[in-house]
């Protein structure tokens, strides 16, 4: 079952300088950044509130290290934005069988690894109106690791 919102991803040219605009107009803090080598990112969570499940709700910036990574071709075709919407869950692999059996694409066979330890699929944007969703199970974190 999904639980919450876990972070909505917004894709950027300057990783750095849309921190700044996020601390310096909302206030948010960096909780926690990593490159993903995988995914051909570098990223930065800042921590919007906790909540009643025991987890968090994140903006996640991302700016690709790479052109050829999925956040870089979006980048180059649609610019700075809004990249996908992630939902928490307990079980990424229940809640991915379960949404493949409706008919949703799902578009990794097994989960992956996502940020700070979380295992996580995403689901055919042209399957969910539109929207590149993501399913995440998040790691116990015990504090925020830069």
């Amino acid at each position: 079952m999904l639980t919450r919102i876990d972070h909505i991803g917004i894709a950027c040219h300057d990783l750095d300088a849309t921190v700044d605009f996020y601390r310096a107009t909302y206030g948010f803090e960096v909780f926690h950044t990593e490159v993903n080598e995988e995914q051909g990112v570098r990223e930065a969570m800042l921590k919007i509130n906790d909540t009643s499940d025991g987890g968090a709700s994140y903006l996640q910036l991302l700016e690709p290290t790479r052109e050829d990574s999925a956040v870089g071709k979006w980048l180059a075709k649609n610019g700075e934005g809004v990249h996908h919407i992630a939902f928490g869950t307990a079980d990424v692999d229940a809640d991915a069988a379960d949404i493949r059996g409706k008919g949703v694409r799902v578009l990794y066979d097994e989960p992956r690894r996502g940020s700070m330890g979380s295992r996580i699929t995403f689901l055919h944007p042209k399957d969910c109106h539109g929207v590149l969703t993501e399913l995440v199970t998040s790691a116990a974190v015990e504090s925020p690791e830069h």
